[in-house]
């Protein structure tokens, strides 16, 4: 694992996802209500829409266009119109730093 600073923790304002770009991947950074941190793949599966521009609810990022939710901690889908999950990466703090690992996780469906 090459983990990969992405931002400083201070830049993840909780509820507001924030899109970094790690490797070749387009990550959604986001931090919910009890502060847990969250990196996902930011772009929707049925829309090819951006994520990162949608609203987190619970431990779920729903996206902006068609209304598809999805798991931060598996990256499927709760509901259609998207089918397919996205991918998860592995994430760490340390200090005020956010790290990334670039690797895809494709997690089995809850």
């Amino acid at each position: 694992m090459a983990f990969e600073r992405v931002c400083a923790a201070s830049e993840v304002q909780v509820d507001t996802p924030k899109r970094v770009v790690v490797g070749e991947w387009p990550i959604a950074v986001v931090r919910d209500s009890a502060g847990n941190l969250f990196a996902i793949g930011d772009r929707c599966t049925h829309g090819d829409i951006s994520l990162s521009e949608g609203f987190v609810e619970g431990c779920e990022l729903e996206c902006w266009a068609h209304g598809s939710r999805f798991s931060l901690t598996t990256g499927w889908p709760q509901n259609l119109p998207a089918f397919e999950p996205v991918p998860v990466f592995e994430i760490k703090l340390e200090n005020d730093d956010i790290l990334i690992d670039p690797t895809p996780i494709y997690k089995e469906k809850e």
